[in-house]
């Protein structure tokens, strides 16, 4: 059974192969929102964005991103912000789908400063 270690919470859980994140993080007690997020969400449907996570170890054993999550981290404007930086390695908690051991960070702090957020996107050569 796949490994999924919450970075922040200091928890390991082991959960069946094919499981969804957020479900498997709500059973162990695990928040995945934080805040106003945690009454005011989608329920799991990757409208929202407030259910992300970022991925410390492991992607390749999590399922593809979804549709959703790359229209939703494009036109959200938390979901921009908390992004910057981590472009491949944030997800939608909803829409994972757990493979093999895997590591994230829930409820991951928005990038408002820093170089990631100021610099020009496309830098001069």
């Amino acid at each position: 059974m796949p490994k999924v270690t919450f970075v922040k919470e200091k928890k390991e859980i082991e959960v069946p192969a094919g499981a969804n994140l957020r479900d498997e993080a709500t059973k162990a007690g695990v928040p995945v929102y934080k805040g106003l997020d945690k009454l005011v969400n989608c329920r799991g449907f990757g409208l929202c964005g407030t259910c992300r996570v970022l991925v410390k170890k492991g992607m390749e054993n999590l399922s593809p991103k979804t549709t959703k999550e790359k229209v939703n981290f494009n036109l959200h404007p938390l979901g921009m912000m908390a992004v910057i930086g981590h472009e491949e390695e944030m997800r939608l908690s909803c829409q994972v789908t757990i493979n093999g051991d895997c590591s994230v960070e829930t409820t991951p702090d928005l990038n408002l400063s820093g170089e990631n957020f100021w610099q020009k996107p496309y830098p001069n050569k």
